[in-house]
């Protein structure tokens, strides 16, 4: 308890009455005395609060300009947006070319969603929608804001000039969420091997994207995966040469009057696919639906290269030639009875031309005898031949890194007689795809050995099964070089890269039985350079037909091969492989018209 003092205390007034002093003054004093010391300590109260504050502004400046430093020596970088508690993942990795050129990436967008309580006017919010988004109904609009539900998607993503539209409507209720677009920078190119994308699991903040076809689905899983980081996924396509393959392609197929096309451009060692085009294609940014009824084949969707199983014809004959001279049955030179017609089991087999009493095996391939490619088969047995044709991969998908290579399942007889071992070894009663065909000559002409399709570039050779021996290899390279220098792909000869091949031509089947007999399945299998392989190029074309001297011709001579000379003569630049043994002059004048 603190002590009061008096303002009068009592011995100081009894000595100022002895002295004649007024007591009222000692009072007045000790008032003025304790207002003084009252000012001092609030005085000093003040000062403290006020060296207080100026520390606080102090530490705060320092705070501030310690931050502003820190900031002013980093890297400069574009802000991101962050939401708390979303599970939804929007990344997605790249996919890059061999050349580390970028074929699909994403393009930070927004979607368009409403809440129609918060609506001004609904009315006029879809007519003005209607109007930014031809494809949006306005009545439907309508119907979608006024009837009751609090939250709906309009729009997957919009471009910045319709986000500018929307937000100049001035409705509260249109609103933006950002997310991730899966975007193809090249437009259609190599579209039937990226697939596509779509959205997956929706936020408002943020979006998941899907893999929906070719190696978008593939991959799906590892291109979502948050531990690749910024690694994109590259594959063995070369962007360079695909435009090339599919500009070429496009152009034959129109010059043709072909329904569709098909290429594929393969390394004979590595097995990597350096081109894969299907026509007619699409725009995976704006991926077509699907067909809901019809022949599946005839949508854009439908991947020729991979997913069309076709009977290939002459292509097949090499198959039984390389099987024969590796058994030791035949050599290039053995004389074989091509004498017509040949009948089994109550069919005829016969050639396209009157090819002489007997001939060699080479020439077998050379004029594409049917007759005598069955008399081939007929020696080597059906056991032994569906044994070959399947350590060829020509008996079951391939295993291509795309979910479309489970559709391309090999088409052959439950029940293989000796007729289907006759018809077989010429390419008929066997329908495979043309990414099939391209696997089985490259393990023809690469030393024999078995090679796996992929879509994955690689450093080095596949050390596959042996197949056929190396003599055997060189030696059908040899043939196949032959039926473009004096047989039926005269017009695949390409200066300077020593084009060797086989061509093939079957008639195209009727859904409701039997084959067409004016519509065809034109085929021409390719090797260059025949005397030391290193790619094969396989050229379909689905039901061409073109007027040359006079008459109308639909054979693969007249219409695939000439489309896959021209593909070779501008790739082949791309690939590094300059012409040889040509005139100068004109090797240059080749290379600058590929560039």
């Amino acid at each position: 308890m603190s002590r009061r003092i008096a303002l009068r205390p009592l011995a100081r007034i009894l000595e100022a009455r002895q002295k004649g002093e007024n007591p009222d003054e000692i009072e007045r004093e000790n008032l003025a005395r304790r207002h003084e010391q009252a000012r001092d300590k609030m005085r000093q109260r003040a000062e403290s609060r006020l060296l207080m504050l100026a520390i606080c502004f102090f530490a705060a400046f320092l705070t501030v300009g310690a931050k502003m430093t820190m900031l002013a020596g980093s890297d400069p970088e574009e802000p991101h947006i962050s939401v708390a508690g979303s599970s939804v993942l929007g990344a997605r990795a790249d996919i890059v070319d061999r050349q580390g050129r970028v074929l699909a990436t994403n393009l930070v967008t927004n979607a368009l969603y409403v809440q129609p309580r918060d609506l001004i006017d609904p009315e006029a919010a879809a007519a003005g929608l209607a109007e930014i988004f031809p494809d949006l109904d306005e009545d439907w609009l309508i119907r979608r804001f006024t009837s009751g539900s609090t939250f709906a998607w309009l729009r997957g993503s919009i471009s910045p000039e319709q986000q500018q539209r929307v937000h100049d409507l001035g409705e509260p209720g249109l609103l933006f969420g950002p997310r991730d677009m899966r975007l193809y920078p090249n437009g259609a190119l190599a579209a039937h091997v990226l697939g596509g994308a779509r959205f997956g699991e929706q936020a408002v903040n943020a979006a998941e994207i899907l893999g929906v076809a070719g190696v978008e689905a593939y991959f799906d899983a590892e291109l979502r995966d948050p531990a690749r980081g910024a690694e994109p996924l590259q594959l063995s396509l070369d962007l360079t040469v695909q435009s090339a393959v599919e500009e070429v392609l496009a152009g034959g197929m129109t010059l043709m009057n072909a329904a569709g096309a098909a290429a594929v451009l393969m390394d004979v060692n590595t097995g990597e696919v350096i081109s894969l085009a299907s026509l007619p294609d699409f725009d995976p940014n704006a991926r077509p639906r699907p067909l809901l009824e019809g022949d599946q084949s005839e949508s854009p969707l439908f991947n020729r290269a991979v997913q069309g199983v076709y009977e290939l014809g002459s292509t097949f004959k090499i198959f039984p030639v390389a099987q024969a001279l590796d058994l030791g049955l035949v050599t290039p030179q053995t004389m074989i009875n091509t004498q017509g017609p040949l009948r089994m089991a109550g069919f005829a087999i016969s050639d396209y031309d009157d090819y002489g009493p007997s001939n060699s095996v080479t020439d077998v391939i050379v004029y594409s005898s049917n007759i005598g490619t069955a008399r081939i088969a007929e020696m080597i047995g059906t056991e032994r031949q569906q044994s070959f044709l399947g350590e060829l991969g020509l008996m079951e998908p391939t295993s291509i890194e795309m979910i479309e290579s489970r559709a391309g399942r090999p088409l052959y007889p439950h029940r293989w007689t000796d007729l289907s071992t006759a018809t077989i070894s010429y390419g008929h009663g066997i329908s495979v795809s043309p990414l099939h065909l391209a696997a089985a000559y490259s393990t023809i002409v690469n030393g024999g050995t078995r090679v796996e399709p992929t879509l994955l570039r690689r450093d080095s050779p596949q050390q596959g099964e042996r197949i056929i021996s190396e003599e055997v290899s060189a030696q059908a390279a040899h043939m196949l070089r032959q039926v473009v220098t004096d047989g039926t792909a005269s017009m695949g000869e390409v200066a300077g890269y020593e084009v060797g091949g086989k061509t093939g031509s079957a008639d195209k089947p009727n859904p409701e039985g039997g084959y067409y007999v004016d519509r065809l399945i034109s085929t021409f299998a390719s090797v260059f350079p025949a005397n030391d392989p290193q790619y094969v190029l396989i050229v379909t074309l689905d039901e061409p037909s073109v007027m040359m001297l006079g008459e109308e011709r639909r054979t693969a001579g007249w219409t695939a091969v000439p489309v896959a000379a021209e593909i070779i003569r501008r790739v082949a630049p791309l690939l590094g492989m300059p012409p040889q043994d040509v005139d100068p002059e004109v090797a240059y004048q080749l290379t600058s018209a590929s560039e």
